[in-house]
């Protein structure tokens, strides 16, 4: 049965926690989402396209009448739900004409909350019966692309996360992103996802599951991508195999059009498994000499396994030639092309990482957000276009 996406809206973080504690043994429903104001509310709402929105009345910056109205005009499909208290019932009225479908009196219960959200999400599915749309079964074509590095710190969750939410809303097509940092990944943290099953989860059911059931084990950030992550304690990352990642990719590949994976900086046999599977491998690097020689030897290690040299893209991240390397010397080193420069903004790249809301969408006018989404550009070309055209590798430069 699909899940009924739901996005929740209040300005107190304990209200929102208490809200998804109470929606948490409802396997119906889904929380994709969380703001703060109403602001936040109606950019999230734009992005993920929510079945319901959850929708408190008074907040800052933007309160939560004037945020149904601009839902409900700009996201017709989302249900907003008004939540209020006793006092509040010409605020109520008002909520209701700007296109508020139903209403909670605070505080409510955890079975009155599932009731309303049920019946509210029925209802408009009972309205929509009456023009339904015929589901044609799409043939897709996948791309596995994995973000790798042979050294920490470099950068690699911050790329990955960021580059799947841009290809989400540049190609509108359906795209995963998994955490094969089993041990310590981050991706959940980076998105601010509720995590409710890990790959640790699909393993135990590995020999059950199929294309269908999986889905049931992403969780759906507000951009739309879906996201399985790491192991919530490390030493789960031990049980999970080569054969198990290999499964995993090839019924995503079923389902999803782009597959984003982040990794551990190892040779580890579940990264290998997706290194041999990839399209692309986006190999990370910086610009301070531990970390070209580590990315050297890994790249030499592709090398020995007859990886094709065109396969393998070398992306700068943090690019600068004032620390005294010069990017032909760094190039000449690795005997491989720069295919990308990621420029340094650590203001940018830290604030969105603590917000749980990546630059690519918030700041995409910022010069690092700029050279992600010319990365996207560049990896979400024609399907039947080659990466390489008359031998030449281009160069995307966001400096």
């Amino acid at each position: 049965m699909e899940k009924i996406k739901m996005v929740i809206v209040d300005d107190s973080q304990e209200t929102r926690n208490n809200i998804k504690m109470l929606l948490s043994f409802e396997k119906r429903i889904e929380v994709i989402g969380e703001a703060e104001n109403g602001e936040e509310a109606v950019f999230i709402a734009k992005e993920a396209r929510p079945d319901v929105v959850l929708m408190d009345i008074n907040m800052p910056v933007m309160d939560g009448i004037k945020a149904t109205e601009e839902i409900t005009m700009n996201v017709p499909e989302a249900m907003v739900i008004i939540m209020s208290v006793q006092g509040e019932q010409e605020y109520l009225k008002k909520a209701m004409s700007a296109g508020a479908r139903e209403f909670l009196i605070k505080p409510f219960s955890g079975e009155d909350l599932a009731r309303t959200i049920m019946k509210t999400y029925e209802i408009e599915l009972r309205r929509r019966e009456h023009s339904p749309v015929p589901k044609i079964k799409e043939e897709i074509k996948s791309r596995l692309i994995t973000v790798f590095s042979t050294k920490g710190g470099v950068g690699k969750t911050t790329i990955a996360s960021n580059l799947a939410v841009g290809i989400a809303r540049s190609t509108k097509k359906r795209v995963a992103l998994i955490d094969l940092d089993l041990q310590f990944g981050d991706i959940a943290i980076m998105l601010n996802v509720s995590v409710k099953n890990t790959i640790s989860d699909i393993i135990k059911e590995i020999n059950q599951l199929d294309e269908d059931t999986m889905d049931d084990y992403l969780v759906t950030h507000f951009s739309g991508v879906r996201v399985l992550p790491a192991p919530i304690k490390p030493e789960y990352a031990e049980y999970i195999t080569s054969a198990h990642v290999e499964k995993i990719i090839k019924m995503l590949r079923s389902r999803y059009h782009y597959i984003v994976i982040d990794t551990s900086a190892s040779f580890h046999e579940t990264v290998l498994a997706s290194l041999d599977m990839s399209d692309r491998i986006l190999m990370i690097s910086t610009l301070d000499l531990p970390t070209i020689k580590n990315v050297k030897a890994g790249i030499d290690v592709m090398e020995s396994l007859h990886y094709n040299k065109e396969k393998i893209n070398i992306i700068l991240n943090k690019a600068s030639e004032q620390y005294g390397i010069k990017y032909k010397d760094f190039e000449n080193t690795l005997k491989h092309p720069i295919w990308a420069y990621i420029p340094e903004d650590s203001q940018t790249v830290i604030t969105s990482a603590n917000k749980g809301f990546p630059f690519v969408m918030t700041r995409s006018d910022t010069k690092v957000a700029k050279a992600l989404l010319n990365i996207v550009d560049e990896l979400t070309k024609e399907k039947e276009e080659s990466v390489k055209e008359k031998g030449v590798i281009k160069k995307i430069f966001g400096l």
